[in-house]
Formats: C-alpha cells, sequence, structure tokens
C-alpha cells in the first residue's frame, strides 16, 4: 500500500492524532487485564462497585498514556521548530518528557504510581544496560542474580525496619507473605484461611 503523502505540517497535526489514539488503545490493553484479574482476587463489594473500580482504573491509565503522548509530541514538536538545527536532541526529550511527566502523571493517584514505578524499574535496568555497553562496567556472569539479590535485601531490610516507607500494594503483599504467615489460631487458618 502506498504512503499518502501530506504537508509537514499536517503530518506533524495527524501524528498528534494517532498518538493520543494509540495512548487510549495502548492504556486500555494493558490496564483493563490487570485490574480485572486484581479487582476480582483482592477487592471486596459488590459486581457493580467491582466493574466501576475496573472502568476507572482502566480509564485514569488510558487517558494518562493519551494526555502524555500528545504533551510529549508537541513539545517536541514545538523545540524541533524553535532549534536552529530544526532537528531535535536529546535534551529536547528529557524537557518534553519531564513537561509530560509533571503535569500528566504528577498527580500521586494508585495508577500513577504504578506506571512512575515500572518506569523506573525500566530506567535503572536501561542505565546500567548502557554503561556496561559503553564499557564503563564489567559484566558478571551473574549479574542478573547479583541485582536481584540486592533488591531483595534492599526489600527486606526496608520493610523491617519500616514499611510505611514502601508503595501501600507492596506493603500488603509483603504483611501478607511474611508477617500474617506467623500467626494461626487453628488448622483452617493455618491451611485454608490466612485470618
Amino acid at each position: 500500500m502506498d504512503a499518502i503523502v501530506l504537508s509537514p505540517r499536517l503530518h506533524d497535526a495527524l501524528s498528534l492524532v494517532k498518538g493520543f489514539r494509540n495512548g487510549v488503545v495502548y492504556g486500555t490493553k494493558i490496564r483493563f487485564p490487570h485490574a480485572l484479574v486484581m479487582t476480582l482476587l483482592f477487592r471486596t463489594g459488590s459486581p457493580q462497585e467491582k466493574l466501576v473500580a475496573i472502568l476507572k482504573a482502566t480509564k485514569a491509565h488510558a487517558r494518562g498514556l493519551a494526555f502524555f503522548v500528545t504533551a510529549y509530541k508537541s513539545a517536541m514538536l514545538l523545540q524541533r521548530h524553535m532549534s536552529p538545527s530544526g532537528k531535535n536532541t536529546d535534551l529536547h526529550a528529557f524537557v518534553a518528557g519531564c513537561v509530560g511527566g509533571y503535569f500528566v502523571f504528577g498527580e500521586k493517584t494508585s495508577v500513577n504510581q504504578q506506571i512512575i514505578l515500572y518506569l523506573f524499574s525500566r530506567i535503572a535496568m536501561g542505565l546500567a544496560n548502557t554503561a556496561i555497553k559503553a564499557g564503563n562496567v564489567k559484566t558478571p556472569s551473574n549479574s542478573f542474580a547479583v541485582f536481584a539479590a540486592l533488591c531483595w535485601g534492599a526489600v527486606m531490610v526496608l520493610f523491617r525496619r519500616d514499611k510505611s516507607v514502601l508503595q501501600d500494594s507492596l506493603q500488603g503483599s509483603m504483611t501478607y507473605l511474611y508477617e500474617d504467615s506467623n500467626h494461626w489460631t487453628s488448622l483452617k487458618t493455618l491451611l485454608w484461611h490466612n485470618k
């Protein structure tokens, strides 16, 4: 199929529309199944309340990604047009990302927090891989095992010392796994029910 030839300005405008659309679609694809499973497994309430929670989380994720893509692409276009070279740089990407991140994901909600924590972990891995590729860090053969060990060691110390510094869902999971498993009153609460 032949590509449609458009003026650069029309192409830029339509890329914003497509970016917004892709943000909605991707956010929905990612959040809906996650919200469905987590709500069915862990949330209490009527079926209607559960459905509302699923749709609310899905809408928040889809809306956030759609608006971030639009803000980021708009800031990149603006900076490109203001640049003497007419091209974007890494600095432009950083500024556009910061602007979008602040205004779109700056409010601390459960959905935003999950997205930011997801990004943070991927950034840490990306920075480590960048240092390795540049030859600044030698890669031990068991590098992932060392990384896993340091992550689990750190989180267990934080949980033991002051679990309130951890994200709510992580606190809940760790309390269930490591503290609730120390208490039972009968065979039923030992093997079948938590409490």
